[in-house]
């Protein structure tokens, strides 16, 4: 068995587990055993009775055992079944919690250095934690008097945490502003789509504590709809779909967004949980058929084959779009982009590159790759003349 393993500034777990040297995406038994057991071994070391949110609060593990005829719960062999290391012998978490017993405590007697920032380190959590207590009551109060009269979320009958046959289809829109919800309200499935409407652009998280989740109406509204304050296994909808407009202020609101996910709930997006709305840009049509476009290729495509002259609309906001027609973008045929963070990449350096302060590397990229408005539309206009003429 290895373990190595450390704390970083930022929320959440993030754990990896091998199995024969195999990634075990999926976690299982060896993974679960490492949890219960480093909250055991700190709590033991320290004498201190430590919460366990406290104790694995931004840490990031790697665990790799070696088991014979290992038993896993999947096809794909990504979540180990395993009970015992080997047939008749010790049990996985008998054997994880003994070695690491053991070794850990050796390793922070050796390195005081080591045991003193790690205890610092729970000690923060643990102190945040209780500032937030009070904020948490508040927020609470406060989304319980907001649900009467907050007309910002409009709910379905569906949710993922209650039993209801159709809970994995469950979805929650995730507007920008009335307009846009107001179509989707409309259009939407009821019985699994619900919409909540965001007033402006949020606060970009980047770098803040979760004390300001709590301390902004917003972001804290949007926590209680999702049912994530006190854990992810809350969560209400199975879908989280980000759906703002196709211009630069609505990608804005998407990023920021985003960033406010990945910095208080990442396992909401490492479990497959977040979407981005793809609707149509344009509206290609003439008398006989209607087209519509999610890019510039479908668009000079649609043009060639409507023949002369169609009707072209671009929609600018998706408010543009009347309720009958947006039945069609989020019923059967809808498109969703989940979104995915790549595991070999630091998602705080990620975060910290594109929504940090202006950084020269950030800087040189944009004028590395900037493009002049007059190039684009010259660009544009000599392919749409080329589709028209095809």
């Amino acid at each position: 068995m290895e373990i190595a393993f450390t704390h970083v500034d930022a929320y959440g777990e993030d754990h990896f587990g091998f199995v024969n040297g195999q990634h075990t995406t999926m976690g299982g038994t060896h993974q679960a055993a490492f949890r219960e057991a480093i909250v055991k071994s700190l709590r033991d070391h320290f004498k201190k009775q430590y919460e366990p949110q406290d104790i694995r609060q931004g840490i990031v593990a790697a665990v790799s055992v070696k088991v014979q005829e290992p038993i896993f719960e999947s096809q794909t062999k990504t979540k180990l079944g395993s009970t015992h290391m080997e047939p008749g012998g010790r049990t996985v978490r008998g054997h994880i919690g003994a070695v690491l017993a053991e070794e850990l405590d050796n390793h922070l007697i050796r390195n005081r250095e080591t045991a003193t920032a790690l205890q610092e380190k729970i000690v923060r959590s643990e102190k945040e934690r209780r500032e937030m207590a009070g904020l948490q009551k508040a927020a609470k109060e406060r989304a319980k008097k907001s649900k009467l009269v907050n007309k910002k979320l409009r709910d379905c009958r569906a949710h993922l945490d209650s039993k209801h046959k159709r809970r994995e289809e469950s979805m929650l829109f995730v507007t920008e502003g009335d307009s846009a919800s107001g179509s989707i309200t409309k259009s939407r499935c009821p019985e699994t789509q619900a919409v909540f409407s965001l007033r402006g652009k949020p606060l970009n998280c980047f770098g803040l504590t979760k004390k300001v989740v709590y301390e902004n109406e917003e972001l804290a509204l949007l926590q209680n709809a999702l049912g994530i304050e006190k854990d992810i296994e809350d969560l209400r909808y199975n879908k989280v779909v980000l759906a703002t407009d196709a211009d630069v202020d609505g990608m804005h609101i998407r990023l920021l967004l985003m960033t406010f996910f990945l910095q208080f709930f990442p396992d909401l997006v490492k479990g497959g949980h977040v979407f981005i709305l793809q609707t149509p840009l344009f509206r290609v049509r003439n008398k006989k058929e209607t087209r519509y476009c999610y890019s510039e290729d479908e668009r000079l495509k649609a043009i060639a084959e409507l023949g002369k002259n169609p009707e072209i609309t671009r929609f600018k906001g998706l408010g543009e779009i009347s309720p009958d027609e947006f039945k069609g973008f989020i019923g059967e045929d809808i498109r969703l982009d989940p979104v995915v963070v790549d595991e070999k990449q630091s998602v705080r350096e990620m975060l910290a590159y594109f929504m940090g302060k202006n950084t020269p590397e950030r800087q040189k990229f944009i004028i590395k790759n900037l493009r002049v408005e007059g190039d684009l539309d010259d660009g544009e206009e000599e392919k749409e003349r080329a589709a028209v003429a095809a």
